[in-house]
C-alpha cells in the first residue's frame, strides 16, 4: 500500500521497502569505482521561506560517516531516487561529523520531489566535489563575506570554519542581502552570528515590507557602513552571477586584489564529474576546476557571468 505522505509519482522515498533494500545509489554498477554513494536518511527538515527548505541528512554507515569530509565552498550530487540528481553546495560546519546541511530551492523535477519527503526518508549523496575558499591564505587577514539571497547557503560553510577558528581571523564582515524581507534565510542565527562569533552583520531588502526597520537598496550600499582595510582582506562573494559584477567592481575600486576576492559559479553545475559538458567555459569545467574561483579568473573565462 502507497504511503499517502509521498503521493507522487517515481519512487516513494517514504516507504518502508525502500528503507530495507540496498537500491543502486548513483547507478554504482555503472560507473567508476571512486564515484561512491553515500546512503543518507533526513533527520530533520527547516522551513527557511515559501521556496527554501534546510535538510539535515546523516549518513547512515556509521563508518562512512566518519570517513566523510569536506571543505568550506565544496557541493555535493544529492540524489532523490526515481527522480535524478541535483548539484547542492554544502551548508554544515565541515566538523559536524553527525549530519550535513543542504539548503534547497523548490526549482526543478529533483527538488520538488524532495520537497514532498518527510523525516526519515532516504536519499544517496555523492561527492564532495570542486574546489573550495582558502580558508587558512585567509588567517591573520579580515574577512568580507557578501551574499544575495539563496548566496548565504554556500556561505554558512565558512561562516561555521571561521566560528571554529575564530582566533585565526582579524575583523569579519558579513553583508546580506535579499529581494524581501520575508526571503531572508536563516534569519534566527543572525544574534549567534553577532554575538558569539563577533561577525559584523548588516542587512538590507530591495523592497520593503510594512515591519522590516533595516536598510533599504541594493547591497553595494552596505558599504558605507563598514570599514574596508584593502591591503589586509580577503572576500567571499556568493549569490546570483549578475550581483558579482556589481559587488566585486564595488571591490576592486576599493583596492581590494582580484587575486583575493572569491565567488562561486556552483549554480553552473550539472554532473559535478566533468562528463556532461554542461558546466563547460570556454575550455574550463566548473564542476572540475571550481565551482570557487577567484575573481581574476572568472574575468578571464568568458561568459562565466
Amino acid at each position: 500500500m502507497r504511503d499517502l505522505r509521498f503521493n507522487i509519482p517515481g519512487e516513494d522515498l517514504n516507504r518502508e521497502p525502500f528503507a530495507s533494500t540496498s537500491p543502486d545509489f548513483g547507478k554504482k554498477s555503472e560507473v567508476m569505482v571512486t564515484d561512491h554513494g553515500y546512503k543518507c536518511r533526513i533527520t530533520n527538515i527547516v522551513p527557511l521561506s515559501e521556496h527554501e527548505k534546510l535538510f539535515q541528512l546523516r549518513i547512515v554507515d556509521p563508518r562512512e560517516r566518519e570517513l566523510f569530509n569536506f571543505r568550506p565552498g565544496q557541493f555535493l550530487m544529492l540524489e532523490v531516487p526515481g527522480y535524478g540528481e541535483a548539484p547542492i553546495s554544502i551548508s554544515s560546519a565541515t566538523s559536524n561529523r553527525e549530519f550535513i546541511e543542504l539548503c534547497i530551492r523548490k526549482a526543478g523535477h529533483v527538488t520538488s520531489a524532495l520537497f514532498e519527503a518527510k523525516q526519515g526518508a532516504f536519499v544517496a549523496v555523492r561527492g564532495p566535489f570542486g574546489t573550495s575558499f582558502p580558508m587558512e591564505s585567509m588567517q591573520g587577514s579580515d574577512v568580507l563575506l557578501i551574499a544575495g539571497g539563496l548566496g548565504i547557503a554556500p556561505l554558512r560553510a565558512p561562516l561555521f570554519w571561521i566560528n571554529d577558528h575564530r582566533d585565526h581571523y582579524r575583523n569579519v564582515s558579513f553583508l546580506y542581502g535579499a529581494k524581501e524581507p520575508s526571503q531572508m534565510l536563516f534569519t534566527y542565527q543572525f544574534e549567534e552570528w553577532k554575538t558569539v562569533s563577533h561577525i559584523d552583520l548588516h542587512t538590507i531588502v530591495e523592497k520593503p515590507d510594512e515591519q522590516w526597520t533595516g536598510r533599504t537598496g541594493m547591497i553595494t550600499s552596505l558599504f558605507d557602513d563598514i570599514t574596508i582595510d584593502p591591503k589586509n582582506t580577503w572576500a567571499i562573494v556568493c549569490g546570483p552571477p549578475v550581483m558579482f559584477k556589481f559587488v566585486c567592481t564595488h571591490l576592486d575600486k576599493l583596492g581590494i586584489p582580484m587575486n583575493r576576492m572569491f565567488v562561486s559559479l556552483e549554480r553552473r553545475m550539472h554532473c559535478g564529474m566533468g562528463k556532461c559538458c554542461r558546466c563547460m567555459v570556454g575550455s574550463t569545467f566548473t564542476c572540475l576546476d571550481g565551482p570557487v574561483f577567484d575573481y581574476w579568473s572568472v574575468m578571464n573565462l568568458k561568459e562565466a557571468i
